[in-house]
C-alpha cells in the first residue's frame, strides 16, 4: 500500500535539504569566527563525530515533526502561507527537541554554541522556504498534470456529493490529481455522469478498473450506505491495493476534531491502513511497558494522596473493579479510583438500560455527554478524579499486565459489548487503551458512533508516532479536564 508519490519525494527533499542546513550553519559561524567548543572526540574530515551523528538523526526526526504539522497535506503544500506557517512552527519544536537532546547528552559543540543553534535555525527556514515552498512547489505546479507525480483517481458514488467533488477536481483543477471517472452499481458502464467523464464500472469490476485505468486512488463519496456497507467496502478497496480516501458525513467527525487533507475546500478522510509490521507492534509493546513503570514510579505519591482521599470521602474500597472486554472480545479485570459510592442494584440496573438506549439510539444526553451516571452517587474528590481523569491511574497495571496499552480504544463492559452492532465490534480488533483518539478529541462531547469512528480511524492509522502525539495531548486534556464528567 503507497502514499502518493510526491509525498515520499517532499519528505527526501526535507531530508536533504535539513542535513545540509546543519552543515552551512556551522560553517558559517566559523567564517564569522564564532568559536565551537571541540573537545578530542573522533572525527571524520576535520567534522566532530558527535555533530555528524546529531544531524543525521534530526535530519530523520524534522520529517516526522512536518507530518505533524501538516506539510505533507496537499491543501497545505499548496498554501505559501499555510506552508511557511507550519515550517515555521516545525522548526520551532525540532530546535527544541535539539536544544533538550543537546543538554541531555552533553553534546559540547552544540550546547555551548548559542550562535550554532541560531544559524541552524534561521539556514533550516531559509533553505526551506527557498527549496520547499518555492522551487519544489513551482515544479509541482507546472509539472505535476504532466509527470508521473499526477495519480489517476476515480470516485466511488456518482450522487451529489460525488458529482460535486468531481467538478471541483476536473475544473477547478487541483493539482496532482488526474480524474478518470466514476464508480457506481446504479449506472451502466459508460453512462455520462458529469461532462467528460463517465462510469468505469461497478462495485465487482474494482480489479478490473485497477487494472484497466491504473487507478491509483479511490475517494468513496456516497451519500446513502450504512456504517457496515460502508466499513465493507472501505475493505474490500484497501485489500485490492488501492489508496483510500472518503468524502462522507458519516465520517464528519474526524474532519471537525483532526486537522484532514482536503482537496479544494472538500475534507476527505485518509483510510489506507498503515502496515503494522511486527516490528512495529513490539515497540508498541516495549513503549507501553517501559511508560507504565515510568507513571506508577512518577504518580506514587499521588497514589497515596488519592487513596487517602478517597477512605475520608465515602466507605468501601479504594480501588473499583470491573470487568471488562479487551482485544477480540476477551475480559479482563479493570481498575480505576473510586470516585462513586457504592450503588444499589437496582440503580446498575436503571444505568445498562439508559446505555444500551443512548447505544442504540446514538443521542445526546445531559447536553452532549456520553457518560451515563447517577451524580448524587459521585462523592467530592470523585469529582475531582473523574474531571481529570485521575481516576484512571490504576489502569496502569491493567497496562503492565498486557490487557490494555497506554493508547487505543477504550475497553467495554460486557452488556456494552454484547449490544453492539457488528460494525462497532471492530473497535475492539486491538488492545484497548488508557487514552486514545476521541479522549483527546471530545471526550464526553462526541456520540457514540462518533466515538466509535474515531476509534476506527485510529486502529487504521496506529503507529508509535500517532501514538507520542496522542499521549502528549492527554496531559492538557486532563490538567484543563475537557470533556471530562
Amino acid at each position: 500500500m503507497h502514499k502518493p508519490r510526491y509525498k515520499y519525494i517532499l519528505a527526501i527533499i526535507d531530508f536533504i535539504t535539513i542535513l545540509c542546513s546543519f552543515y552551512e550553519a556551522r560553517w558559517l559561524v566559523i567564517i564569522l569566527d564564532q568559536n565551537i567548543p571541540n573537545r578530542n572526540y573522533s572525527n571524520i574530515l576535520g567534522i566532530n563525530f558527535s555533530f555528524i551523528i546529531v544531524s543525521s538523526l534530526f535530519s530523520i526526526i524534522f520529517p516526522f515533526l512536518f507530518q505533524n504539522n501538516n506539510l505533507y497535506k496537499l491543501n497545505v503544500f499548496q498554501n505559501r502561507s499555510a506552508q511557511i506557517a507550519a515550517i515555521i512552527k516545525s522548526l520551532f519544536h525540532g530546535i527544541i527537541l535539539l536544544i533538550v537532546y543537546s543538554f541531555t547528552f552533553k553534546i559540547t559543540n552544540l550546547v555551548d554554541s548559542r550562535a550554532l543553534i541560531v544559524s541552524i535555525a534561521v539556514v533550516s527556514a531559509i533553505n526551506l522556504v527557498l527549496i520547499r515552498v518555492g522551487l519544489a512547489r513551482l515544479f509541482f505546479v507546472k509539472y505535476s498534470t504532466h509527470l508521473s507525480l499526477a495519480r489517476k483517481v476515480a470516485i466511488i458514488g456518482a450522487g451529489e456529493s460525488g458529482k460535486l467533488l468531481a467538478a471541483k477536481l476536473a475544473f477547478e483543477e487541483i493539482l496532482g490529481i488526474q480524474l478518470v471517472g466514476f464508480i457506481d452499481d446504479r449506472y451502466p458502464t459508460g453512462t455520462n455522469i458529469i461532462s467528460g467523464f463517465y462510469t468505469l464500472g461497478d462495485i465487482e469490476d474494482l480489479p478490473i478498473i485497477k487494472e484497466k485505468y491504473d487507478i491509483e486512488e479511490l475517494i468513496i463519496s456516497i451519500d446513502t450506505i450504512s456504517y457496515p456497507d460502508l466499513l465493507d467496502l472501505i475493505d474490500r478497496c484497501n485489500e485490492l491495493n488501492y489508496y483510500v480516501k472518503l468524502n462522507s458525513l458519516m465520517f464528519d467527525i474526524i474532519p471537525r476534531k483532526l486537522d484532514t487533507e482536503s482537496y479544494l475546500d472538500i475534507p476527505v478522510v485518509e483510510l489506507t491502513p498503515i502496515v503494522n509490521t511486527k516490528m512495529n507492534l513490539l515497540s508498541k509493546k516495549i513503549v507501553d511497558i517501559i511508560g507504565a513503570c515510568i507513571g506508577i514510579i512518577i504518580f506514587s505519591p499521588v497514589f497515596v494522596i488519592i487513596a487517602s482521599l478517597i477512605r475520608l470521602s465515602s466507605k468501601g474500597p479504594i480501588l473499583y473493579k470491573q470487568i471488562r472486554i479487551g482485544k477480540n472480545g476477551k475480559p479482563f479485570m479493570f481498575y480505576k479510583f473510586r470516585s462513586m459510592k457504592t450503588a444499589p442494584i437496582d440503580d446498575d440496573v436503571k444505568r445498562k438500560d439508559s446505555m444500551i438506549e443512548f447505544m442504540k439510539k446514538n443521542k445526546t444526553i445531559d447536553s452532549g455527554s456520553t457518560k451515563i451516571i447517577n451524580e448524587e452517587r459521585v462523592t467530592w474528590i470523585g469529582k475531582f478524579l473523574r474531571k481529570t481523569s485521575l481516576d484512571e491511574l490504576p489502569q496502569l497495571l491493567n497496562v503492565l499486565r498486557g490487557e490494555m496499552s497506554l493508547v487505543g480504544p477504550r475497553p467495554c463492559i460486557p452488556y456494552e459489548y454484547e449490544n453492539y452492532d457488528l460494525w462497532q465490534k471492530r473497535r475492539l480488533s486491538v488492545t484497548p487503551g488508557c487514552t486514545g483518539l476521541w479522549q483527546v478529541s471530545g471526550r464526553s462531547n462526541v456520540s457514540f458512533n462518533d466515538s466509535v469512528v474515531l476509534d476506527l480511524y485510529y486502529i487504521n492509522n496506529m503507529t508509535p508516532w500517532l501514538d507520542l502525539q496522542l499521549i502528549i495531548k492527554t496531559i492538557p486534556v486532563m490538567i484543563l479536564g475537557r470533556g471530562g464528567k
